[in-house]
Parts: C-alpha cells; sequence; structure tokens
C-alpha cells in the first residue's frame, strides 16, 4: 500500500527536492519542528536508542516515558506511531541495510497495535543534512522508497530531513536537529538532547562499530533492555586510533567530520578501548545468553542476574 500524506498517495520521486516542491505542507512541518528548542530527556525516564538500534513499546509501559536517539548527522532517526494503540518504534538508521531495516521498524508497531480497533501509521523522518556527498540525500530516497513498498498504508507526518535539517555556519553545513524523543504516554514529538545514552553504553556501540546489524534492544513485555549477544574477532590494530588526533580520526572514521557533536571522538575512542578490554565477547555473554537490564525504583537500568 501507499506512504501517503495529507491522505494523498506520494508518488516516487528522484530527489528530496522534488518531494518537497510536490507537497509544500511537508516544508511547513518541517520548519515548524527544527523552530522547536531541544528538550532535555530526564535520564530516569528514557530508553535511549544507538546507531543501527530500535525499540518499541506502548503507553501501558511504566518502565518508559521517552524513547530518544541522538547524534544523527547524514543518518536518520525514524519513528514510526500508531495513533489507536499508542505504539512506537524508533530506529537510528544510518544506511547499511534500509531495505531489510524498515519492515522490522512497521512489524514492531503493528505487533503491539493487534487489538487497536481503530487508529493509523504515522511516520516522522527527522536527520540528514546537504553534506558534500550526499550520503544524507541517498538515505532520505532509500528510507521513503522502503516505506513506499510497505503493504500497510503508512502517513508521513513529519519529514524534517536533508536540505530541510541544514543550517550553515561559517561556511559549514551542518544538521539543526540532531536529536530526537517521543513520549509514548501522549505521542508527542519532539527536537531532543540526551545527557545518558546507557545502560551498556560501549558495549552497544562496540557491537555497531564492529558491523553489528540493525537491532531490537527492547522487550516491551518484561520492560527489559536486551542487548546481544555480539560476535566480533580480535582486532590488536585498532590500538592505531588511540593515538591519532582528532582531525584524522574525524575524517577516517565519520561520515560527515565537520558536523559531528563535540564528543564524537573521545566516543569512538572508548569504544576502541572496550574492544581492546574484551578481544573475545563471548566472555561478556556467559552461556550465549543477552545482558538484560530493567528500571530500578530510582529511576537507573540495573543488569539482571
Amino acid at each position: 500500500m501507499p506512504l501517503l500524506t495529507e491522505n494523498h498517495r506520494i508518488e516516487r520521486t528522484s530527489t528530496t527536492a522534488e518531494l518537497f516542491a510536490k507537497y509544500p505542507h511537508l516544508q511547513e512541518n518541517a520548519r515548524a519542528f527544527r523552530a522547536k528548542a531541544p528538550v532535555k530527556v530526564d535520564p530516569k525516564c528514557l530508553l535511549y536508542v544507538q546507531q543501527r538500534e530500535f525499540a518499541a513499546t506502548t503507553p501501558a509501559d511504566s518502565s518508559i516515558t521517552v524513547i530518544g536517539s541522538d547524534d544523527a548527522t547524514t543518518c536518520h532517526l525514524v519513528l514510526v506511531r500508531h495513533t489507536g494503540s499508542g505504539a512506537a518504534c524508533l530506529a537510528h538508521c544510518d544506511g547499511s541495510s534500509t531495505k531489510s531495516e524498515v519492515p522490522l521498524i512497521v512489524r514492531a508497531v503493528v505487533t503491539l497495535s493487534s487489538q487497536a480497533k481503530e487508529g493509523r501509521l504515522e511516520l516522522h523522518l527527522v536527520g540528514g543534512f546537504d553534506d558534500e556527498t550526499r550520503t544524507s540525500h541517498s538515505l532520505s530516497l532509500s528510507l521513503l522508497a522502503a516505506f513506499q513498498k510497505q503493504k500497510e498504508d503508512i502517513h508521513l507526518v513529519t519529514c524534517c530531513i536533508t536540505e530541510l535539517n541544514d543550517i550553515l555556519t561559517d561556511g559549514i553545513h551542518r544538521p539543526v536537529v540532531y536529536g530526537i524523543g517521543i513520549n509514548v504516554k501522549t505521542g508527542e514529538v519532539f527536537p531532543a538532547s540526551f545527557s545518558c545514552r546507557g545502560p551498556a553504553e560501549e558495549l552497544r556501540s562496540a557491537r555497531t562499530f564492529t558491523g553489528g546489524q540493525m537491532a531490537d534492544i527492547y522487550d516491551s513485555s518484561k520492560q527489559q533492555v536486551k542487548i546481544g549477544p555480539c560476535k566480533w574477532s580480535p582486532n590488536r590494530d585498532i590500538r592505531f586510533w588511540l593515538t591519532q588526533d582528532d582531525k584524522t580520526i574525524l575524517e577516517y572514521l565519520s561520515t560527515s567530520p565537520l558536523a559531528e557533536a563535540p564528543h564524537f571522538v573521545q566516543h569512538i575512542k572508548t569504544t576502541i578501548q572496550f574492544l581492546l578490554d574484551h578481544p573475545n565477547p563471548d566472555s561478556l555473554f556467559p552461556g550465549g545468553q543477552p545482558q538484560l537490564f530493567r528500571r530500578t525504583e530510582q529511576g537507573d537500568w540495573e543488569k539482571v542476574a
């Protein structure tokens, strides 16, 4: 079935500029969205989604109020929500396998909405900017094409992507919005920033750094974060990067070296050190079981024994 906006079928376009020219209200919605000040999200109510992860839940979840993700430069943040059930899924997509990832995101929401008697699927796309290599542009088009191939009717509400998420500062293009959150109780979607990216931030980053594919990190029925088990091979050669300056790391390990968040280099170095400290991931997953985390009454994530 088609991808829709204002109940009209969205036709396939070859550029994002063509899309926004055909559907000018998407431009208006994007400008309104990017004009909002980012909300600093309280970690005690947050489920944070890292790159190449997705998570879904419903308003009935007593452990989660906000699902959020940030640090998206050329990456896109993809949010699907069912207006009847309130079920929502947020994914952080980098273009690694868009065709196979989009069905996972849609299925997560449809599964949690099986009892809903009314409502529709709504899509919010945020991310990318006017980067030199047009990586953002390619991912925008890939995501739109993948959603157009889904069997469900999906209504595009927010499309703050690529050139509509771009700002030129001192001659350098950067995204306006780097992060978003969804309040799963109210359905509100907003620009957001986060001080906490856990649980198991380093482990999850290591999984992605070593080529891990899109992963579902949350079991809403048990209200538990689940990570792994992960696989990677020992690689002492990556120690090389720990001796390099910031400029070199940005140049070779980022898709958008001039637009990254200030903590990008430290994040990369911490991830590499984690991989050096844990050359064999099997030791992190005794018995081949995932690491599980649940929320405490104080709002922190604790490991489930």
